[in-house]
C-alpha cells in the first residue's frame, strides 16, 4: 500500500509539472497536496510496517517526538492546502473574470509558503505537549484501525479520487506515459 501511495502521488506530481496546460492554481495545490500525502503517509508507515514484520512495537523516545512532530506537521499542512484549494475554487466560481489576476503564480507560491510557516509555529509546541498528556483510554483495537484508515487508506484513494475524474490529469497522464515509453 505504500508503494501505491508515492507512485500514485508521484504521477500525479509529475504529470501537473510536465503538462504546461496544468500550470493553473488548482493543479498547483493538487501537486501540493499530493506532496503532502507522500510526506504524512512517510512519517508513519514506514515504522509501521517495520512493527509488523519484525513483531516489535518498540520506538524510542526520541523517535516517538520527531515521529508526531512530522505527521501534526504534515496533517495541519494538508488541512490548510485543502483550505486553499476551497479558496482557490470560491475565487474561481465568484470572481469567474478576475480569477487569472486574483490567483496569480506569485500568490499561489506565497500562499503555500505561509500555509507552511503557519503549521510549523502553530505545530511546534502543540506536537510536543500531546506526548506529555496521558494516554487516551480507547482500546488499541479500534484505534489501530481508525489510524490505519487515516493514513493509509486515505492517502491512497487521493490521487485517484483527484485524477480519474479528471479528464486534463488523464490527458496529461497519457502524454506522459507516451514520452516516458519514448525515452525508455
Amino acid at each position: 500500500m505504500y508503494l501505491i501511495i508515492v507512485v500514485g502521488n508521484l504521477l500525479l506530481i509529475l504529470a501537473v509539472s510536465s503538462d504546461s496546460h496544468l500550470h493553473t492554481p488548482m493543479y498547483f495545490f493538487l501537486a501540493s497536496l499530493s506532496f503532502a500525502d507522500i510526506c504524512f503517509t512517510s512519517t508513519t508507515l514506514p515504522k509501521m510496517l517495520m512493527n509488523i514484520q519484525t513483531q516489535n512495537k518498540v520506538i524510542t523516545y526520541e523517535g516517538c517526538l520527531s515521529q508526531m512532530y512530522f505527521f501534526l506537521l504534515f496533517s495541519g499542512l494538508y488541512v490548510f492546502l485543502l483550505t486553499l484549494m476551497a479558496y482557490d475554487r470560491f475565487v474561481a466560481i465568484c470572481h469567474l473574470l478576475q480569477y487569472m489576476v486574483i490567483m496569480n503564480p506569485w500568490l499561489c507560491g506565497l500562499l503555500v509558503l505561509v500555509t507552511w510557516g503557519i503549521i510549523v509555529s502553530l505545530f511546534y509546541c502543540t506536537s510536543l505537549g500531546l506526548y506529555f498528556i496521558s494516554a487516551a483510554t480507547q482500546s488499541s483495537h479500534s484505534g489501530a484501525v481508525a489510524s490505519v484508515m487515516y493514513t493509509v487508506v486515505t492517502p491512497m484513494l487521493n490521487p485517484f479520487i483527484y485524477s480519474l475524474r479528471n479528464k486534463d490529469i488523464k490527458k496529461a497522464l497519457m502524454r506522459f506515459s507516451g514520452i516516458a515509453a519514448l525515452k525508455g
